[in-house]
């Protein structure tokens, strides 16, 4: 896989992620512990990025 692929799935997978968080915020009785820990995994997967971009 080249460099630039994985960035392109990394970028991905934040984004899926993004819309997930907010889908589960937009509910009713949304999961606090649940929102966190995808909260928790976009920001690994955005500084992941950051490291590989720069």
């Amino acid at each position: 896989m080249s460099m630039s692929s994985h960035i392109s799935e990394l970028q991905k997978k934040h984004a899926e992620l993004s819309e997930k968080v907010e889908m589960i915020q937009r509910r009713p009785a949304s999961d606090d512990l649940e929102v966190a820990m995808l909260k928790k995994e976009k920001l690994r997967l955005k500084e992941e990025i950051s490291r590989l971009t720069n």
